[in-house]
């Protein structure tokens, strides 16, 4: 390995299995110290055990305010440094709107969304007190969203607004923090996990060659955004699976049509239909018919 994250103290959520396993792992990999946190502390201890001992565990409840306080004070109790956030925790409860259940909404959202704003409103709060001592950091936040946040999944409304939220948030944090040293970027992953397993259940593990859906293969980017190398890119959603890396490209400003007063609903029939020519088809809604 290149030692790229050489010294660098990094925390991962949802790290227990899964993709946020193989993050913590690759991190460690490349030199870093690694907060481990799992609501499943054994899994969490697990993960610690394969990396030796530059990692701890944490089993914060990162969706609560005090846990993610208390999720980021473990990283600077026991390194006594935080450079890299990875918010990756998350889980499903997938319905068909029709059927989905107040209880199964709010888990998701705050799970998945409330999840990643707690520990980085924590740790952008260490790293500002830090720039204003003169000690800017070189700091990194890699959020977690997904293909459904990004086009939206049929059967997955909570998941999607949640994942959506996850892009519109990275957005906004990349913005307000560059001026204390941290980038802030997200990625939208395909691989092969507990949640997904039903999704890619036709996706065989092969016996041999490149296993395509293995979790493994999404840490590396993410391991690149932790390092100082990755201090020019901000604000970007990546998607990536496989041996395939992209770029997503967000809402941007289209065709539009400017009356200069205010329009009569009965005129905008033509006008809608004309933006609509002008404009490209929208990307399709996964599991759509």
């Amino acid at each position: 390995m290149s030692g790229l994250c050489q010294g660098r103290v990094v925390v991962v959520t949802g790290a227990g299995r899964g993709i946020g396993r193989a993050h913590a792992l690759a991190f460690a990999a490349e030199g870093a110290s690694v907060v481990v946190n799992d609501v499943d502390a054994g899994a969490a201890a697990e993960v610690v055990a394969a990396v030796g001992e530059n990692a701890v565990v944490n089993s914060s409840d990162v969706a609560d305010w005090a846990g993610a306080k208390e999720l980021i004070g473990t990283a600077l109790g026991t390194f006594g440094r935080l450079d890299v956030l990875v918010n990756n925790a998350g889980f499903l409860r997938d319905r068909m709107l029709v059927n989905l259940g107040e209880d199964e909404w709010d888990a998701v959202v705050r799970v998945h969304l409330k999840g990643h704003f707690a520990p980085l409103r924590h740790a952008a709060g260490h790293w500002r007190a830090e720039a204003k001592a003169g000690r800017t950091p070189q700091a990194r936040v890699i959020n977690t969203s997904s293909g459904a946040g990004l086009l939206g999944s049929v059967g997955q409304g909570n998941y999607s607004a949640a994942k959506a939220g996850i892009a519109g948030l990275t957005v906004v944090a990349a913005a307000e923090l560059a001026r204390y040293g941290v980038t802030v970027n997200a990625i939208a992953p395909a691989a092969r996990t507990r949640m997904t397993e039903g999704v890619f259940a036709s996706m065989a593990r092969p016996d041999t060659g490149f296993d395509a859906m293995a979790p493994e293969n999404v840490s590396p980017l993410v391991v690149w955004l932790g390092s100082e190398e990755s201090g020019h890119v901000t604000g970007r959603v990546f998607e990536v699976e496989g041996g395939k890396v992209s770029l997503a490209q967000g809402w941007r400003h289209g065709p539009g049509v400017d009356k200069g007063e205010r329009w009569d609903p009965a005129d905008l029939g033509p006008v809608v239909e004309e933006l609509l020519e002008r404009g490209p088809e929208p990307e399709p809604v996964y599991g759509a018919s």
